[in-house]
């Protein structure tokens, strides 16, 4: 049996893009996280500057080509977290159900048939059934993008590897509290997925959508 590469193209006919927690609870200056934890100056301007634009350059060419697009947030499934696991309790990452907090950055918010997973833990392949769901879709090309690099984006797409997904990582299109830790998370995620730009992959769907 012929194994594929890591280095293989995204196949937009079996493509899905991945937005991890780009939400108002860490992602808007009014969210609780952002207001009890002030983000570093790195995280902030990159999110503002290069981060929400390219993810939305990326919505754009996803649509047009068909390709799916997903969203994970944090949200408990209740009120009062009581479902949260240990490590977001010892964390204090709490955001109840429903709330503004658990709503996706209006930036780039999701159109009317794209899916959220509501998760409560940093893995949203551990507390989401997102791995059905991308099996159900016949999803093999998995783009990730979100925050943050080296916690919850870096969670999705060592288990997305494991899982059988080929993940392409786009570089600026995630980002975390420093560049250092940046650079460190995509040093180590490139043993597992292809690590691109977001202009490198908008010209590969591009291609790959004009050439069927």
């Amino acid at each position: 049996m012929r194994i594929p590469s890591r280095e293989a193209a995204v196949d937009p006919a079996h493509a899905a893009l991945l937005i991890v927690d780009v939400q108002n609870y860490c992602a808007h200056p009014d969210g609780r996280c952002w207001r009890e934890h002030a983000p570093t100056p790195h995280f902030a301007e990159s999110l503002r500057q290069t981060i929400v634009p390219n993810i939305r350059r990326l919505q754009a060419a996803c649509r047009e080509a068909r390709i799916e697009i997903l969203y994970s947030v944090i949200e408990n499934m209740t009120k009062d977290g009581r479902d949260r696991s240990l490590d977001y309790r010892i964390s204090g990452i709490d955001v109840p159900r429903a709330s503004w907090d658990a709503q996706v950055l209006d930036d780039i918010g999701p159109a009317e048939d794209e899916m959220i997973f509501r998760k409560t833990s940093s893995n949203v392949f551990v507390s989401t059934n997102i791995d059905y769901v991308l099996r159900n879709l016949e999803v093999r090309s998995l783009i990730v993008t979100g925050i943050m690099t080296d916690q919850c984006v870096e969670s999705a797409v060592r288990d997305a590897c494991d899982l059988g997904y080929l993940v392409t990582l786009i570089t600026d299109a995630c980002t975390t509290n420093t560049a250092e830790r940046h650079r460190q998370s995509l040093l180590g995620l490139a043993g597992y997925c292809r690590v691109r730009t977001t202009d490198a992959v908008l010209a590969e769907i591009a291609l790959r959508v004009d050439t069927g």
